[in-house]
């Protein structure tokens, strides 16, 4: 992409996603999220009226009478960013694609993280590590995630998500809230598993993102399709309701595993449409994170 015409497109984002960040989330975000970077103080004896949520059993059990940990509250989180950059996410329909949605999710959260004094830091994965940002404060810092949301070419156009929550283990080792941003289309069966082992450690958020067109096929006759990841083509007849019938079925089983895996594993998650308003997503999940702490 041009030069100039990047530049414009990174003031554009930041206009729309500061305003949203500022206006909308800053409150929000702070009660979803300031729970998640405390740190564990000393054990004193439990008083009528603690959290028993709080409750020391180890040291409970040694001197037979309730303990409960004291946490403070860190100075700064650090937020990281999991960012699909596979072929997949160039699928879109009603004049939106995924990839864009995207695009300002990531800029509205780390505007969001900016203002409650977070460090940010962006992984970008395809079926590879692409890209690492390592977590920093700063505007210009923000402007340059935002300027690699919009231009970054990935090497690779299929997707692995467990080596991009592998590769977070290791990377960061101070624990951190984590939003994974993708459209999870990923034949790795082992999902469940990467997604429990990175929310032992970290605090993981999922934000899945799909176009309405992928869960169901619409009956237009023979239609010559191609998979966004692998490059191939292939004739489908939708006008067959078997196939389209097959297709939705398939859409659906998937869904519902993904969804099961976030909830199994105790990930928040929420599922986004292109077509619909991401605030309204954003906020229901910081709001129930909320209710939660």
């Amino acid at each position: 992409m041009e030069h100039t015409e990047l530049l414009k497109k990174v003031r554009q984002i930041e206009i729309k996603t500061k305003g949203l960040s500022r206006n909308i989330f800053a409150g929000e975000y702070h009660s979803a999220f300031k729970g998640r970077g405390m740190a564990f103080s000393e054990v004193r004896e439990y008083q009528y009226g603690d959290d028993i949520r709080n409750i020391d059993w180890n040291v409970t059990a040694r001197y037979n009478k309730p303990f409960i940990k004291i946490f403070e509250e860190e100075r700064e989180l650090t937020v990281m960013l999991v960012i699909d950059v596979s072929g997949s996410r160039n699928f879109g329909t009603f004049d939106k694609y995924k990839k864009n949605v995207i695009t300002e999710i990531a800029a509205v959260l780390a505007f969001s993280a900016i203002q409650n004094n977070d460090k940010i830091g962006v992984i970008f994965f395809s079926d590879k590590i692409e890209k690492f940002i390592p977590p920093k404060k700063g505007k210009s810092h923000i402007l340059r995630i935002i300027r690699e949301l919009i231009d970054f070419e990935p090497e690779n156009r299929t997707t692995d998500i467990n080596q991009a929550l592998q590769y977070l283990t290791n990377a960061i080792k101070k624990r951190c809230t984590t939003f994974v941003i993708s459209d999870f289309i990923d034949n790795n069966h082992d999902l469940q598993r990467a997604l429990s082992i990175a929310n032992n450690k970290h605090d993981l958020v999922a934000l899945r993102i799909y176009d309405e067109r992928e869960t169901t096929l619409p009956s237009v006759g023979m239609i010559k399709m191609k998979d966004a990841e692998t490059g191939q083509y292939v004739w489908v007849d939708t006008s067959s309701s078997k196939v389209r019938g097959a297709y939705s079925h398939w859409w659906k089983q998937a869904s519902a595993q993904l969804n099961s895996a976030f909830t199994k594993t105790g990930v928040d998650y929420v599922n986004i449409n292109t077509k619909e308003d991401y605030v309204r997503s954003l906020m229901n999940l910081f709001k129930k994170r909320s209710s939660k702490q």
